[in-house]
């Protein structure tokens, strides 16, 4: 019985940068509404960087 053929999950470089870019403008604007737009920074660059990473497979390099 042949196993099926296991399915690698998308990774897509341009969307850490591009994640990590989109996340640290909304982290700045939603840290500056709660007093400390550093840190909404960081935690935005985090969180964008991991999201689109991980969920836009995008069209590049497609076989």
């Amino acid at each position: 019985m042949k196993q099926p053929a296991r399915r690698r999950p998308h990774r897509n470089p341009r969307g850490l940068f591009l994640g990590a870019v989109l996340g640290a403008v909304v982290g700045y604007f939603a840290g500056r509404a709660l007093g400390n737009p550093a840190m909404g920074i960081v935690l935005g660059m985090l969180a964008g960087a991991a999201l689109l990473y991980r969920v836009n497979p995008g069209p590049w390099n497609r076989t």
